[in-house]
Parts: structure tokens; C-alpha cells; sequence
């Protein structure tokens, strides 16, 4: 089954990309690697999120905000590569917290973008990662997430 069709049947809608916040590229390609650029959860009920996990937002709502700035990233991937049957792997995701001192959960937080890429990508979705966390981010964003993806030549997991 392609990854296209399994993002229709997992009933997943793409935000459209968001667009950089200064001058850079929301991802930049070369050779078979994808960088793509910090991204931050999806605004809800039109409005940017700000804050900082253990003060503003939960674990529970970190895991959703990641999940949300992850949605962000599959959605770059698609922008850049035309499909998201050319992703060969998730190699990397780093996911930044802007969280308070006492706050220590950061990696139940990021499990929230780990679980929809391997939702999304399954084996191939598999990804080493690594979380920090932050005394504050950009524009007061709870979460940014960046990643690096191995990009196939041709689609993969498509039979013919």
C-alpha cells in the first residue's frame, strides 16, 4: 500500500505549510537527504499556541502539540517531494520543549510526533531522535520540531 493511501485510510488530513518565519528554507535537499526546518504545532481555533509545558500545557497536551507540528513536517515532506511515497526513511527528529525548569517529561512530549510518523510511515517511520528542552522558542511556540528524511530515488512501497 502506498503512504499516500495509508494517510487517506489512517483518515489524516495534511495542513497546508506553513511558511518560514525569517529567511530560510522550510527544507533544503541534497543528494538523498531532506533537511527540513523547525516546525511548531498547527494553530488552534486560529490562533498561534504560546507557552511552556508544566506551566500552560500538560504532558497529555504537549503529546498533541507534537503530534500537531509533526502533521506540519509530513506536510513539508509532501510539498517538497510531490509524495510522500518518496520518503525512504525518517532518519532524525530533534524536538525542542519550551518548558519550565521542573518540568521533566519531554520525551512522553515528543512521542506524540514518533507515533504519527510511525502511524504514517510504519517501519520506515522509525527514526532516531533527540529532545531538549528549552527555556523559551520562537514567537513562545510549546514545541518545535525539525527532521532529516532519506529520500527514495523512485516511490517505494508501491507494487505494480
Amino acid at each position: 500500500m502506498s503512504t499516500e493511501q495509508r494517510l487517506r485510510d489512517l483518515n489524516i488530513a495534511l495542513p497546508a505549510v506553513s511558511a518560514p518565519a525569517a529567511n530560510y528554507a522550510n527544507a533544503v535537499r541534497t543528494g538523498n537527504l531532506l533537511f527540513i526546518s523547525g516546525k511548531g504545532p498547527c494553530p488552534e481555533h486560529g490562533k498561534s499556541l504560546h507557552g511552556k509545558l508544566g506551566q500552560e500545557f500538560s504532558v497529555a497536551d504537549g503529546y498533541r502539540l507534537a503530534r500537531s507540528a509533526a502533521l506540519d513536517l509530513v506536510a513539508v515532506m509532501r510539498a517538497e517531494l510531490c509524495s510522500l511515497d518518496r520518503v525512504a526513511r525518517v532518519v532524525e527528529v530533534q524536538g525542542f520543549i519550551n518548558s519550565t525548569p521542573q518540568f521533566e517529561e519531554h520525551a512522553e512530549v515528543l512521542n506524540g510526533c514518533s507515533d504519527l510518523l510511525v502511524e504514517i510511515f510504519q517501519q520506515r517511520g522509525v527514526h532516531a531522535r533527540s529532545v531538549f528542552g528549552a527555556t523559551s522558542l520562537r514567537n513562545g511556540l510549546p514545541v518545535v520540531l525539525k527532521a532529516v528524511i532519506e529520500v527514495a530515488p523512485t516511490p517505494v512501497g508501491i507494487t505494480r
